[in-house]
């Protein structure tokens, strides 16, 4: 069965053009999508047929039929995947920039499930036909360490680890300025913007969220932050550091730039996992080195710091 959404439109998003509208108000809609409903009869706005240019006005009611998901599945796919770690259990994928992790509206091809599922066929018979053996995520544009379970019962106890917060992640991100203090921890609930509804935001009543983070280096106008995750909330990084006035280089919806220092996307790398083994409880550790646009970004700010004299405080890359 079809979903109705009705929205009364705000003095904030009085002007926008209609399928621009529809892309804020609703988290899983895009614009080309929120356009193809349009087209094809499923939106009102003020109780008549409107088109994806019609610009909307405050007060007006826009009504929006979503018809159902289409069941989708994950086929396999041949793609490059570069590979940590793996054994009869679990393995552990280093993931690249601007890789999906699993099918969703709009990306049903080149995610690293289908990635997976080539490379472990049996993956298939996990949790759901969309997302086996995924156990935490990356943002697209995020890189580094991932875990995914082989088998149902890896599967759990890795789930159960994340949930536990027995996992340890750890992250490197490149923001805008220099925290102040240079060692701390972010206690701010995250949940949906409340306008905005793609992004994440702090938030009254949002879901419990910890970071704790250090500076690693100063870098002029840039710091490279080591940030842990506590809890492990959508974009929570992303979240935490535009929070304390410090948005991650690159990364245009928390208030980076895009394209900041030739980045390819927002500059925050899944560096470190550590965790039990799924079936013989030993403790693992991974590390992935920076990706190559980030690992260039820094090397450009040294070697700037280095002819202007920045005040760089290194601190040796720990764990």
């Amino acid at each position: 069965m079809s979903t109705a959404h009705v929205f009364t439109v705000d003095h904030e998003h009085g002007g926008e053009r209609l399928d621009v509208y529809l892309s804020q108000v609703m988290p899983d809609v895009t614009r080309s999508y929120a356009k193809k409903l349009i087209d094809e009869g499923r939106v009102r706005v003020a109780d008549e047929m409107a088109r994806p240019a019609r610009r909307v006005r405050a007060g007006e009611t826009v009504t929006v039929e979503v018809p159902p998901p289409r069941l989708a599945q994950a086929h396999p796919e041949q793609l490059p995947l570069d590979i940590v770690y793996e054994d009869a259990d679990m393995v552990v994928v280093n993931k690249a920039r601007g890789m999906v992790v699993h099918p969703a509206a709009g990306n049903y091809q080149g995610t690293l499930v289908n990635a997976l599922l080539y490379h472990c066929p049996g993956l298939a018979a996990i949790n759901d036909t969309i997302r086996p053996g995924i156990v935490h995520r990356l943002d697209k544009d995020t890189t580094g360490l991932m875990v995914v379970a082989k088998n149902q019962r890896a599967h759990q106890e890795l789930a159960k680890q994340i949930k536990d917060r027995r996992a340890l992640r750890k992250y490197l991100a490149l923001v805008h300025g220099v925290p102040s203090p240079r060692r701390g921890e972010v206690d701010a609930p995250i949940g949906r913007h409340p306008v905005y509804r793609k992004k994440m935001a702090v938030v009254p009543g949002g879901k419990n969220s910890v970071t704790r983070y250090e500076v690693q280096e100063e870098l002029g106008r840039f710091a490279l932050v080591r940030a842990e995750l506590v809890t492990g909330r959508t974009h929570q990084v992303r979240v935490h550091m535009a929070h304390l006035g410090h948005p991650v280089a690159a990364d245009p919806v928390y208030g980076g730039r895009s394209g900041t220092l030739g980045l390819e996307g927002q500059a925050l790398h899944a560096c470190y996992l550590g965790l039990s083994h799924p079936g013989n409880g030993e403790w693992l550790e991974f590390d992935a080195p920076l990706p190559q646009d980030f690992q260039w970004a820094l090397d450009v700010l040294r070697a700037r710091c280095q002819r202007e004299g920045c005040n760089r405080e290194e601190n040796a890359h720990a764990r």
